[in-house]
């Protein structure tokens, strides 16, 4: 694929791995337009971060994914979607259902009406790991049942059960990708490796729920090349394709890991809070790579400790906008 003849639109711009991925196409040339959450502090998120001459090259729009009407000028001479716009924290999720269900449910349908009414060249969907559940076998295939084990998940496999449906129904050429559990710099507090980091670094003790769930993490520039991998491929379309490592590690290990990186001796403290509801947590997570070797040549790159040192690099960079003291939900 050319990219430098796209128009590429990416939803969620202004997110964690939206802002990574827009930055990536930039560097490979592509016309980006950026759909960032309007706010009234004219706020683009982690975009705000990018050097001027970056900035320069991308077209910012502020809008809501919710919203068809704001999305069909949005959507207007666009090739390629990429759509990251969602809700994405498991624990606001039990709070605030409701919302889950607009902004990853209806937000996507809007996406993928959008997209079947423009004629576009491809939509690639972000899917999560969290559809699967607690994993049933392993490495999870991408036929593993879906479980929706918590509001998130659930407004997540709605969201891709009604992508699957436009392929059937429509013939739009979508795929859906479906990263584990992606980490690096910009990646807020709410998850478990930001938290981790700067609660070792900031305090004597570390707060942490459930040290026995396994997830297989992934650096988010793998991350972000399994994304491009996936627009590029003329096989994906129709399909859901996993990115992960193949490597599940728990998040005991995971403490012990970063500890040593840190070089900081600290206790784990037990908290409660961070627990999820028992029937609600997810216990194992690791993704069979084998479909996406396959269809796409494609394979992480980062070890584990490789991505965790730049990550932390980044976190003792930028350790202000973290709360280590407050539970971020």
């Amino acid at each position: 694929m050319n990219w430098k003849n796209k128009k590429v639109l990416v939803t969620g711009a202004d997110g964690f791995i939206g802002s990574h991925l827009t930055e990536r196409l930039v560097e490979l040339g592509v016309k980006v337009r950026a759909l960032v959450y309007y706010n009234s502090f004219n706020s683009w998120g982690w975009l705000d971060s990018f050097p001027k001459e970056t900035l320069n090259k991308i077209e910012i729009i502020q809008g809501d994914i919710r919203d068809i009407y704001n999305l069909r000028s949005v959507m207007k001479n666009v090739d390629i979607v990429f759509h990251l716009a969602a809700l994405i924290a498991i624990p606001y999720s039990y709070i605030s259902p409701v919302s889950y269900i607009k902004t990853n449910i209806e937000g996507t349908l809007n996406v993928l009406q959008v997209a079947t009414d423009l004629k576009l060249e491809k939509v690639i969907h972000t899917s999560t790991s969290e559809t699967y559940g607690t994993a049933q076998y392993i490495p999870i295939d991408e036929n593993h049942p879906l479980q929706g084990q918590s509001p998130y998940s659930a407004s997540k496999i709605g969201a891709d059960m009604i992508a699957e449906s436009f392929y059937c129904a429509f013939n739009l050429p979508v795929v859906t990708a479906r990263p584990f559990n992606t980490y690096g710099p910009r990646q807020s507090a709410r998850a478990v490796i930001p938290t981790i980091v700067s609660q070792i670094i900031s305090n004597s003790s570390v707060r942490l729920g459930s040290l026995n769930p396994t997830r297989d993490f992934v650096y988010v520039k793998d991350t972000v090349e399994g994304l491009i991998a996936v627009a590029q491929s003329d096989t994906s379309v129709g399909e859901v394709i996993n990115i992960g490592t193949g490597v599940e590690t728990s998040i005991g290990d995971l403490f012990k890991k970063i500890k040593v990186i840190l070089g900081k001796d600290v206790k784990v403290t037990f908290d409660e809070e961070r627990v999820r509801p028992e029937k609600s947590e997810v216990l194992r997570l690791c993704a069979s790579t084998e479909k996406a070797k396959r269809l796409l040549n494609f394979q992480t790159k980062y070890t584990l400790e490789e991505g965790l040192k730049e990550t932390i690099d980044w976190i003792k960079k930028h350790l202000e906008i973290f709360k280590a003291d407050v539970y971020n939900l």
